[in-house]
């Protein structure tokens, strides 16, 4: 019991001092480059896109093989129940022997010492002599039956179709590569976007403060002036209507930063009740420069993964047109074996292990298949066209997204400059509104109308400093020069 109390005690320990190691680092603020790098590390289909890439290029390793002879064995074991007996009993021959007067072997048979003709039995001669072959000569032991076969293949002509497989594999190696900085580039978007969807909130909860601030200041002067009768009921209930109206909206800024942050951490990798602060929540922002706008659209194509992948996909059906073409030329390779058996059938079946050597040349030329391989060309043809096809396409496409991006940049820039002339005036416009207020110039609707013309100018500043990193970061997405 005590160990058990020890051993308890110490986890506690433990998970205190990682708990406080935890809130203490929870309280470092996160920048934007480390929430792109947990989220490229923590990833899951980035991680699925890389093993597909350690996959490609084991295939790679494996076509390469092709080139080389290919060895292999083959070896087999078999009881038999019984041996095998070429006869079935003792057997006897007639035997024969030389004439010297003829010059010839004749028979040794039975003949009658009368006439010295042969005695006939059964119209045929009966010999004198025989030799007797014993059944048990021809009985071979094949109980247990061995054979071993050792075979060397050389290709030596295959029609095209090793070289095809390896460029095949070579590009599509090329592809996983490509898809996966494809991926790679979607996830680092994705950040961003939550990234500066959470900053944008933050900044406008501090915003919902301020109003909400102004409001239940608004509100207490307004008490104060009821109170003195210089006000009325009715301008009270109006503010504090505005206040309650400003503290609801600042509950749901509230709750949608917590969902933003959920999502932020989800695609980081962190468990979604993470608490953690953003490097850009507090700093000073910099106000955002324009720069100027100015593209290749061939530079985008080389930069974009997309039209790589679609590059590599058609020269992928390029060859396989030729390795179908291969299935209709001869194909020539060098064959080498080496056989072995027990019962050794180069020696009378004995009980031991013997073998031979055997080297020579396989062809193999097609002649008819009624069209078989002359259809897999054509519909090979069909997918090459069909991945050009493809790939002009998504040139189409690109060029208008990246049109479109630069647009919506440009005009991100203008707006957000507009937002910045927008809320000077509206500054302006609520000092102005609350010294007449205080000087009961203004009554308390202009004051409120100046609050809310203020809250939205800076709502809309917020706004359009987010959209245009936004922007920024859609618009290097959309020529391939993201960088990360």
């Amino acid at each position: 019991m005590k160990i058990n109390g020890s051993i308890w005690a110490g986890r506690a320990l433990l998970a205190a001092f990682l708990l406080s190691f935890l809130m203490g680092s929870a309280q470092q603020p996160v920048s934007l480059d480390s929430c792109r790098q947990m989220a490229l590390k923590n990833n899951k289909q980035l991680r699925i896109a890389e093993e597909k890439v350690k996959g490609a290029g084991y295939t790679k390793k494996s076509a390469r093989g092709a080139y080389f002879p290919g060895i292999d064995f083959t070896g087999s074991y078999m009881y038999n129940q019984k041996s095998i007996s070429l006869l079935e009993s003792d057997q006897y021959l007639p035997t024969k022997t030389f004439d010297l007067a003829s010059q010839e072997y004749k028979y040794n048979v039975v003949t009658n010492p009368a006439t010295g003709q042969p005695i006939l039995n059964n119209g045929q001669p009966i010999p004198s002599t025989v030799a007797m072959i014993p059944k048990e000569a021809f009985e071979f032991d094949v109980h247990n039956v061995y054979a071993g076969l050792v075979t060397l293949t050389q290709p030596i002509f295959m029609g095209g179709k090793i070289k095809a497989l390896n460029d095949i594999a070579g590009y599509a190696e090329k592809l996983a590569v490509s898809q996966k900085n494809t991926a790679e580039k979607e996830i680092i978007y994705q950040t961003d976007e939550a990234y500066w969807q959470v900053v944008s909130l933050v900044h406008k909860r501090k915003l919902a403060e301020s109003y909400t601030a102004l409001l239940d200041t608004l509100n207490r002067h307004v008490q104060e002036m009821i109170a003195e009768g210089v006000a009325t009921q009715s301008d009270g209930l109006t503010v504090a209507v505005k206040l309650n109206a400003a503290q609801i909206t600042l509950a749901k800024v509230d709750n949608g930063l917590a969902l933003s942050r959920m999502a932020l951490a989800q695609i980081c990798g962190l468990p979604v009740n993470s608490i953690f602060t953003l490097e850009d929540e507090s700093l000073e922002r910099v106000a955002p420069q324009e720069t100027p706008l100015s593209y290749n659209m061939e530079e985008v194509f080389k930069n974009r993964n997309e039209v790589l992948s679609l590059n590599y996909a058609a020269k992928i059906y390029e060859k396989k047109k030729n390795l179908a073409l291969s299935d209709m030329l001869p194909k020539l390779a060098l064959v080498g074996t080496y056989s072995f058996t027990n019962p050794n059938v180069f020696n009378g079946f004995k009980n031991e292990f013997d073998g031979m050597f055997s080297v020579g040349v396989m062809l193999n030329i097609p002649i008819l298949h009624w069209g078989k391989n002359y259809n897999k060309i054509r519909a090979a043809k069909s997918e090459a066209v069909v991945a050009k096809l493809e790939l002009a396409d998504v040139k189409e496409k690109i060029e208008l997204q990246v049109s479109q991006a630069a647009f919506k940049t440009s005009e991100a820039y203008r707006t957000y400059k507009m937002a910045v002339k927008n809320l000077e005036k509206a500054d302006e416009n609520l000092r102005n509104a609350q010294l007449g207020f205080q000087e009961g110039v203004l009554t308390t609707t202009n004051v409120l109308e100046a609050q809310t013309a203020w809250l939205e100018a800076q709502s809309e500043k917020i706004d359009a400093e987010i959209d245009t990193r936004l922007c920024e970061v859609y618009l290097a997405n959309a020529l391939g020069t993201m960088k990360y």
